[in-house]
């Protein structure tokens, strides 16, 4: 008693106290400082990380194009009047669509006579101009022995000079384009030939050697049948090995083994899902190589601890008055599960799900173990088709040595982050719109 009646009031207006709680003040001043600092400079390398891709995205977008009067020519491409519809269509397959062009060219540049001139003029324009040509008589035969003003596709490196990649002003044999194309484009420049518009068949096409060929149409598609495989395997698997490990599970060291387990496969090398699908699913099981089948899969197994994880979370989320209340009804627990906690926890477990399927749509090292690094042009048409996926495409296109590349790489990445975003906000709009609070 007579210790309580010692103990003195603390003097907040002392000296010491006053100085105590200056200290702490200019503490808590610094820790916002270098908070905020923290906020600014991770904010300062995002926009410079998305300013930088943009910028150099933004000329992938757009292809230089040259107009060109095109004589359908029916001496070169035959008469579609005269002959069975069968026969002119196998004779425009066959035939060189640039004698058309050069004839063109001809007309336009008279005082090109010169072979070895003659074959760089037609280098101004790119290989896919003969299929603009073929498409274009093939749709319409009835444009033989008519004479058109066709806007054909310019090579990659007069594309090059038209975005101002090549400098002109070096050396002649310091650049690619030699003098004499120069010429020619300024003159097809200074009559209006020459215009730089929106490149659809980047949208449109599979990948090609040639960079104003290549598209993302077939990565995209190879992309989305891969991660359609991954969805239909991990999720039903993920959701019910989260219901059975937490509502179901006895709770001995076996169980505690494989939830540690699961937890460590979620922080384990996504490269290491790729050898295990390498070794099992084409070494052992011996499914085709370069597949989305396998490629699902191997995603499959990536995502797997993620959406049980996450499920498991939403799960045990739900409050346990809930399933106090169904059992109390009388409902067994397998209604109480599937009638009343699964429902509940169903909008953490999409979003745990989309989650991890973004993040499988961004892997690279899983899909380069199993093949999908090959060079694939063709469309792929279904799950055991040869096909690449939207990363490995820009892994391809990064280690090409054309500068075109680059920008078709940058354009690539941009395409990417935008389904990556897209999905992640699909994530949060689900979670805000489904989600209660207890």
């Amino acid at each position: 008693m007579s210790d309580d009646l010692n103990i003195k009031p603390t003097d907040w207006q002392s000296p010491e106290m006053v100085r105590h709680t200056q200290m702490r003040n200019r503490r808590e001043r610094r820790f916002k400082l270098f908070g905020l600092s923290a906020v600014v400079l991770a904010a300062s390398f995002l926009f410079l990380l998305l300013g930088k891709i943009t910028l150099d995205a933004a000329p992938g977008f757009l292809q230089t194009s040259i107009e060109v009067d095109i004589t359908f020519d029916k001496a070169i491409i035959g008469d579609p009047r005269q002959m069975d519809r069968d026969a002119f269509i196998e004779n425009v397959r066959r035939t060189n669509m640039f004698r058309l062009v050069q004839a063109s060219m001809d007309t336009y540049f008279p005082e090109v006579t010169d072979r070895r001139d003659r074959r760089r003029l037609l280098r101004l324009f790119s290989a896919g101009a003969r299929d603009q040509l073929r498409n274009m008589l093939l749709a319409d035969p009835m444009v033989a022995g008519t004479s058109k003003r066709v806007s054909l596709l310019a090579s990659d490196d007069i594309d090059q000079v038209i975005k101002g990649h090549i400098d002109i002003s070096l050396p002649e044999l310091q650049r690619k384009v030699k003098n004499k194309e120069l010429s020619w484009l300024q003159k097809l420049e200074e009559d209006n030939r020459v215009s730089l518009h929106f490149h659809s068949l980047f949208f449109t096409s599979g990948d090609s050697r040639d960079p104003e060929l290549a598209g993302i149409w077939g990565a995209a598609v190879g992309s989305a049948l891969t991660l359609f495989v991954t969805l239909i395997i991990a999720f039903p698997i993920g959701v019910l090995s989260a219901i059975y490990l937490e509502e179901f599970a006895p709770k001995n060291r076996f169980t505690d083994f494989i939830e540690i387990n699961i937890n460590n496969l979620a922080a384990v090398p996504s490269i290491v899902f790729g050898l295990l699908g390498l070794a099992v699913f084409l070494g052992t099981m011996g499914l085709p190589r370069s597949a989305p089948l396998v490629g699902g899969m191997t995603l499959a197994l990536m995502t797997l601890p993620t959406i049980i994880i996450a499920s498991r979370a939403s799960i045990k989320a739900v409050p346990p008055s809930i399933r106090d209340a169904a059992m109390g009804l009388g409902a067994s627990p397998m209604q109480v599960v599937f009638h009343h906690v699964l429902p509940l926890a169903f909008p953490g477990i999409l979003t745990g799900t989309i989650i991890g399927m973004a993040q499988a749509l961004g892997e690279t090292a899983p899909l380069l173990m199993i093949g999908m690094v090959a060079f694939i042009v063709d469309i792929p048409a279904s799950l055991t088709d040869a096909a690449t996926a939207l990363p490995v495409q820009i892994y391809l296109w990064a280690d090409s040595p054309e500068r075109a590349f680059v920008e078709k790489t940058s354009a690539a990445i941009l395409v990417l982050l935008t389904f990556l975003i897209v999905m992640n906000a699909l994530a949060i709009w689900l979670r805000q719109k489904f989600e209660r609070d207890w």
